[in-house]
């Protein structure tokens, strides 16, 4: 059986993986497909032919004392379909894997960042989910805004405050109640603030009710309060 190995590396190199990572999932997964099998035998290993793409399934035969006989092909009938199937199914998984690689470093070293994000209809109705690009964001019932309505499609600005690698990928936590939102706000629509001529010294938030932000001028002349 074989598996189309140009297609395999066109991708591979396309999308930056290692092909050698690639190539020995398939051959693992292939391993795992095989000992499911009624005929397979106890000590067995796969070869994918990196050059042809040809697969076989080699069975260890060996003597009464744990000495390896020999080797021989125990490829199952029909399994190329299996193979396929697999191959198609690991790469899936590695490009997702490595796409979340990518967004935990773009990611990692943001908490406190002020993102846009478009709320998500989720399977928990408390745990808000919140698509900010690459990625949806996890809004926890504790970061949340008492009495904030959160409908899917609503566009909002969080603060991300934690970033780490999960069983699934990457996760990021993003906060409606975090202090810095009010002064990552103000910035964005107070050019005095964004440029230094004004500097927010001290908020202090009760979130969904009110905010008080202590201010102060650089400039002589300009009103910090205007």
């Amino acid at each position: 059986m074989d598996i189309d190995v140009s297609a395999l590396k066109g991708l591979v190199r396309e999308k930056g993986l290692s092909l050698d990572l690639v190539v020995e999932s398939i051959e693992q997964a292939l391993l795992v497909a095989y000992r499911s099998t009624a005929s397979a035998a106890e000590r067995a290993r796969v070869e994918l032919d990196r050059k042809t793409g040809h697969v076989v399934v080699y069975a260890t035969e060996v003597d009464e004392e744990g000495v390896t006989v020999r080797e021989y092909d125990d490829t199952p009938t029909g399994f190329g379909r299996i193979a396929a199937t697999t191959a198609k199914q690991v790469l899936l998984n590695r490009l997702r894997e490595a796409e979340g690689d990518v967004t935990l470093v773009e990611f990692t070293g943001r908490e406190g960042d002020l993102v846009s994000g478009v709320v998500q209809q989720g399977t928990n109705p408390r745990m808000i989910r919140v698509d900010i690009g690459k990625i949806e964001a996890n809004l926890p019932p504790e970061e949340q805004v008492p009495g904030e309505s959160y409908v899917h499609g609503t566009r909002l600005k969080c603060i991300v405050t934690a970033v780490k690698k999960g069983f699934k990928g990457p996760q990021i936590t993003v906060s409606r109640t975090h202090p810095n939102l009010v002064k990552q706000l103000f910035a964005l629509e107070g050019p005095e603030i964004a440029d230094g001529t004004v500097t927010i010294n001290a908020i202090a938030r009760e979130a969904g009710h009110r905010t008080k932000i202590a201010v102060q001028s650089t400039v002589p002349g300009v009103n910090a309060k205007g």
